[in-house]
């Protein structure tokens, strides 16, 4: 056995009775209760004291009492000397109860010394304290060798087991501690991580909404300084109220989203790419993706789709759905802008935040997120496991 073992106090926590079920405690109680009564009965039994005697057996009774309270309390706090102490006094308060021929006190003293010694003390100091109680007692018992023997060992091993068995509680206790503290740390880091989706769905959805709003508006507002005919602005008026319509339908999709309601994201893609005039590409065999991974591409496809029409107004976009093996891969990809129009205003919009968005979704789902120039062009590339 390692030195620190010998050395190592038990726990507080299996020092103390905390943890113990009310049933136990119970039980441990009525046991105490009937040892106190046997023994307050075999010592003031009919004609077994009287007068003096009976009073300052009771008075030491008292003193006992107080004395394995701060015993008690004493190992709780971890404070040797005081301990080693106070189970040197019980020893002597046995020593003298045998001296005034009250062998039964002596013996639960001695007997009891031996057990909480081994029980509740390093064990450096608790295995010589609970041989020195329970030899002292054979000794002055005057017992057999075989039968002091048998006795020392079996109350010094109980001493053990009742050691074993607190120690075990008090890893129980500090194990289940641990655990709650856990479970609490990890509800808060998914209350965190929730918001951060929450977070990302709002930036998302208004930012394709809103952008796609700001760019009809923004071509009205040019052509209305342009003098151009009153009935092309009014197109552009149109388009933007229906861009409010469709982000007010993807606000309602994304609450969906949140709640775990999907739509199967073949279709969602099929819709944006119509919605955008842009060209669906869909390579291998459709399936299900979960629910994290389904929302990634659908962010994705809609911040991507949502940038090219910021910087690369008028270039065509191509959007292609891959199902491979184990994860799904959707690119967007663009060509150069056949025209620059003046919406310097729109590229300009937004929190910037979108590139970063995106790879984060990938990045949390074990996944990646590629984006730069492409022949002129521009492409994003999302991978993530499915």
């Amino acid at each position: 056995m390692e030195l620190e073992a010998w050395t190592r106090w038990p726990s507080w926590e299996a020092l103390s009775h905390r943890g113990f079920s009310r049933a136990r405690t119970r039980i441990g109680l009525g046991t105490r209760l009937v040892v106190i009564a046997a023994l307050l009965y075999g010592i003031f039994g009919p004609g077994q004291l009287t007068g003096w005697a009976a009073a300052g057996t009771a008075a030491a009774l008292i003193v006992l009492g107080v004395a394995v309270r701060a015993f008690y309390r004493a190992t709780l706090e971890h404070r040797l000397l005081l301990s080693t102490a106070l189970l040197g006094g019980l020893l002597a308060v046995g020593l003298g109860a045998w001296a005034v021929q009250v062998p039964l006190l002596t013996a639960v003293i001695w007997y009891g010394a031996g057990i909480v010694a081994m029980e509740r003390l390093p064990l450096a100091v608790g295995v010589p304290g609970s041989l020195l109680a329970l030899v002292s007692y054979a000794v002055v018992d005057h017992q057999g060798w075989l039968t002091a023997v048998t006795t020392t060992g079996g109350v010094a091993l109980l001493g053990y087991v009742f050691r074993l068995d607190a120690e075990a509680r008090g890893n129980a206790q500090r194990l289940l501690t641990q655990e709650r503290a856990a479970r609490t740390a990890e509800a808060e880091s998914a209350a965190l991580a929730e918001r951060a989706r929450i977070a990302r769905e709002i930036h998302d959805v208004l930012a394709h909404s809103l952008s796609a709003q700001l760019v009809h508006l923004e071509a009205a507002r040019l052509m209305l300084d342009a003098d151009v005919d009153r009935e092309q602005v009014r197109d552009r008026v149109v388009a933007a109220r229906r861009m409010a319509l469709d982000g007010l339908a993807e606000t309602r999709q994304a609450l969906s989203a949140l709640r775990g309601e999907f739509t199967p994201v073949g279709d969602f893609l099929a819709s944006l790419a119509a919605a955008e005039g842009a060209r669906l590409e869909v390579e291998g065999t459709a399936r299900p993706l979960a629910a994290e991974a389904g929302l990634a591409v659908r962010r994705t496809a809609q911040e991507a789709v949502t940038n090219v029409r910021k910087h690369a107004a008028g270039a065509g976009c191509v959007l292609r759905l891959s199902y491979l093996e184990q994860a799904v891969e959707l690119e967007v990809r663009n060509a150069r802008a056949a025209r620059r129009e003046k919406t310097s205003e729109l590229a300009g919009s937004g929190s910037g935040y979108g590139l970063l968005g995106m790879r984060e979704r990938a990045e949390l789902l074990g996944g990646t997120l590629e984006s730069g120039p492409d022949d002129g062009g521009w492409r994003v590339r999302l991978r993530v496991p499915a």
